[in-house]
This record gives C-alpha cells, structure tokens and sequence, in this order.
C-alpha cells in the first residue's frame, strides 16, 4: 500500500456537465458520448438539479460546446 496519487485523472473523451444539488458548492461530473445524448441527460436533470455544462473533452482539452450556454 503506498500513497495516494496526486496527478489529476484525466477525462475521458466525450460531453461534460456538471450535475449539483442546488446551493452548493460541489458536484458530480457525467460524460457522455453524443451531444443528443449531453441534451436529453440535461433535460433529465435541470428539473431538480443544477445543470453546468463544462464542454467536450478531446484528448485532455476541455473545449465550448458550439451552441450550448456554458452555464444553465
């Protein structure tokens, strides 16, 4: 056993938000491959939850999704 990692873990390829309960300060990422896919999970979530959209991620670099505001 030795110790903990500290590089950060990169992401993988695909669409990115960020998925938080509201007033606070943390939450969860969730990827997915499409950007239909990216649409329907924002729709699924922005009911009770608050919605960040990060961006597509392509070979470690976090890029704007053309079309998408970057905050909901």
């Amino acid at each position: 056993m030795g110790r903990p990692s500290t590089k950060p873990k990169d992401l993988r390829d695909g669409y990115y938000i960020e998925v938080r309960n509201k007033n606070q300060r943390t939450g969860i990422k969730i990827r997915r491959d499409t950007k239909e896919q990216l649409l329907l999970a924002i729709e699924e979530y922005k009911e009770s939850k608050e919605v960040i959209v990060l961006g597509k991620s392509e070979n470690g670099v976090m890029k704007d999704i053309p079309g998408l505001e970057s905050n909901s």
